[in-house]
């Protein structure tokens, strides 16, 4: 099969992903793409001197992009012009009070003694992020870089006797949530509040997301948060320049309508336009779901959905601001949050109803890209997370007083009080655009939701256990949402797929 043309269904950051990889292995690639960028949600909107990532905004983990590189014989280094930013984002709480996450362990336990004196911060958050370290370690061992789909992928045959693979599985903490554990080691209400959104790169509620997503806060002192020049936009077209360079076909404008098979293996697509593409194995990067509901269809569709339900991860409305005049006391990544976190997540995860008093994540990246707005200017970027697409949503009627309630909280909270008269042009995005402009599962933003303390954390595997030639990348398949998950999970089904042909 090596020599013979693999497909890819989608030109998303995983997508391009496996394309780069199977290209820079010898295989020949044709990636299609419906529309007519790639680069999925790591998209831009320019705008009247303003430029926006639309999507993706906070890249972790550059070895996983570092890896990808390095299968197209080139290096990150040679590829991107990044920046480390530290403090990592700066937290602003409703009672005035305000947290920089910085990345030095010791430094950042020092300020959370200082912000909460006599409750133990310090040493806490110490513990808590060797917990982190601990669960990191586990994740690379049994979780990256490999097919999984469930616990027992995990382990070979006769290890859960063997007592460092239990010392490991009891670290994990099973049954246990990242809320309950972050409050174990930091108590106070505000340090904590902060810690649960290193689980909204997941797009998942803290409260039901399983103990183990604990392992992402050592992932980011670790790595270290960065900014790509040419914002995170950069990263689907360099990987799409190298991608071409490797001899890869990206036919944008070509949107996928069916997986072609035979005798239960996928052998080519069949496009919008009716042309049949003969293929050898197919990754998709559309939803997971929706690549078995709208693509595959039939037995093998039931058999996938009969698996486990699976549920979409939050969505939510974004705001493009464009503003004559920065705000200096925001840094590049700001959390400005709700007064109750359980409050926020009961009306998310639980009610699916907007949130009524929500945290704001805001991206100011003019103090580290003056290019991105004119001069003295912002291209501020406000996300807030809502429910996925309900039947009952419409947010055409709904968007203007959630706006209202965004604004007044970046007025509020986040100590911007005239921003209103600072906005010179404004574009949105809601659930339903990202339903439609994206075509993801009822508008989420991450795939699929890692709710569940024993389960939360599985994906479906990159290798598709209902059709053979069929493998899955992107948000929606393991290990998840997130810049370094997806790009990780695109490495792992071109892998998977590569295996497969050598045997």
């Amino acid at each position: 099969m090596k020599n013979e043309r693999v497909g890819i269904i989608g030109g998303g950051l995983a997508g391009l992903s496996a394309a780069v990889v199977l290209a820079g292995r010898g295989h020949k690639v044709t990636l299609f793409e419906a529309n007519p960028w790639i680069g999925g949600k790591a998209a831009q909107w320019d705008q009247e001197g303003y430029r926006f990532d639309m999507g993706p905004t906070i890249l972790t983990l550059p070895s996983v992009l570092r890896k990808v590189c390095e299968e197209a014989g080139t290096t990150l280094e040679k590829e991107f012009n990044m920046v480390r930013l530290d403090p990592q984002w700066r937290s602003f709480f409703t009672d005035g009070s305000v947290l920089d996450l910085v990345e030095n362990v010791d430094a950042m336990a020092g300020n959370a003694e200082a912000f909460a004196p006599g409750m133990g911060a310090g040493e806490g958050y110490r513990k808590l992020l060797a917990l982190s370290e601990k669960l990191n370690t586990i994740s690379k061992k049994y979780f990256f870089y490999k097919a999984i789909g469930g616990i027992k992928d995990m382990f070979r045959p006769g290890e859960m006797v063997n007592p460092g693979v239990l010392r490991d599985v009891l670290t994990m903490r099973m049954g246990q949530s990242v809320g309950s554990v972050l409050r174990q080691f930091v108590p106070d209400a505000k340090i904590s509040q902060m810690m649960d959104h290193f689980t909204q790169y997941v797009g998942s509620c803290p409260e039901t997301s399983p103990a183990v997503l604990c392992g992402i806060a050592h992932m980011q002192t670790d790595e270290g948060v960065w900014y790509p020049i040419g914002g995170t936009r950069a990263v689907p077209v360099v990987l799409g320049k190298i991608a071409e360079r490797l001899g890869v076909e990206i036919r944008s404008d070509s949107e996928v309508k069916r997986i072609l098979q035979e005798n239960g293996r996928a052998t080519g697509v069949e496009l919008a336009s009716g042309e049949r593409v003969a293929l050898s194995a197919v990754v998709s990067n559309m939803d997971s779901v929706r690549t078995h509901r709208e693509l595959v269809g039939g037995p093998a569709a039931a058999a996938f959905e009969a698996r486990r339900k699976y549920e979409p991860a939050c969505s939510g409305v974004v705001l493009y601001l464009g503003l004559r005049e920065r705000y200096e006391h925001l840094l590049h990544h700001n959390f400005v949050f709700s007064r109750d976190p359980h409050e926020e997540f009961e009306a998310i995860y639980r009610k699916g109803e907007p949130a009524p008093d929500p945290t704001a994540y805001v991206c100011a990246p003019s103090g580290t890209e003056p290019a991105v707005a004119p001069p003295g200017g912002e291209a501020l970027y406000v996300l807030v997370h809502t429910p996925y697409l309900r039947p009952h949503h419409d947010w055409k009627a709904m968007l203007p007083a959630y706006r209202r309630v965004i604004l007044e909280k970046l007025k509020t909270t986040g100590g911007m009080p005239d921003i209103e008269e600072r906005i010179v042009t404004e574009h949105c995005l809601t659930p339903q655009g990202i339903h439609d402009r994206y075509r993801v599962l009822n508008g989420a933003i991450y795939g699929l939701a890692s709710h569940g303390r024993f389960t939360g954390a599985f994906k479906p595997s990159n290798r598709s256990r209902d059709v053979r030639g069929l493998y899955l990348a992107g948000g929606a398949a393991h290990p998840g949402p997130g810049m370094p998950m997806v790009l990780m999970s695109g490495w792992i089904a071109a892998d998977a797929l590569h295996a497969d042909s050598a045997a």
